[in-house]
């Protein structure tokens, strides 16, 4: 029989380790603050590229439902996390559609729906098609392919302009891997 005070030490450790995920992760949703601040005071993206953003919006949509109790009770910590980053990731893209030259502008606005509808998907077909232990399954495999791919989107920009323009705490996967 396992004595009733290691669960306790458990869910403190689990509950202190979450808090400390949501913290860090946090720090890397507010570090592209001074790229957005200069692309407000210049009026111009310049050549900046919206691509990290859209792709961290679209993870923070999948993990936030990947944190919701109908898909996986009990690690609310990655709701809420990934809620303020969907905030903050949908208020940097609105920042570069606002001062986006128009061909840019009309690209992010297709991805932006496209992220929408994607998200739509699939929290439509996680609910109608799987139970509940196979939606869990379902959606973190999604979740995976999202912080791959999310973590690899600066990457594509590396090869196609200086690394000045990406903000190091963006490429630091450290703190998402906390924050689940």
């Amino acid at each position: 029989m396992t004595p009733p005070w290691l669960f306790t030490t458990y869910s403190v450790c689990s509950d202190a380790a979450g808090v400390a995920g949501n913290l860090l992760a946090i720090v890397l949703f507010v570090s592209p603050l001074p790229t957005f601040r200069r692309i407000i005071r210049s009026r111009s993206t310049e050549q900046f590229s919206g691509l990290p953003n859209i792709y961290s919006f679209l993870n923070c949509l999948i993990c936030l439902w990947y944190g919701m109790p109908i898909v996986s009770p009990g690690i609310i910590f990655v709701a809420t996390v990934n809620s303020i980053g969907a905030i903050f990731q949908l208020v940097y893209v609105s920042i570069f559609i606002t001062y986006a030259e128009k061909a840019k502008k009309v690209k992010m606005l297709g991805l932006l729906v496209a992220i929408f509808a994607i998200f739509g998907i699939i929290v439509f077909v996680s609910i109608k098609l799987f139970d509940p232990p196979t939606r869990q399954l379902f959606v973190g495999y999604l979740s995976v392919a999202s912080l791959i791919s999310m973590f690899a989107s600066p990457l594509f920009i590396i090869v196609g302009s200086s690394e000045n323009f990406i903000p190091m705490l963006r490429s630091s996967s450290v703190a998402q891997f906390f924050s689940h």
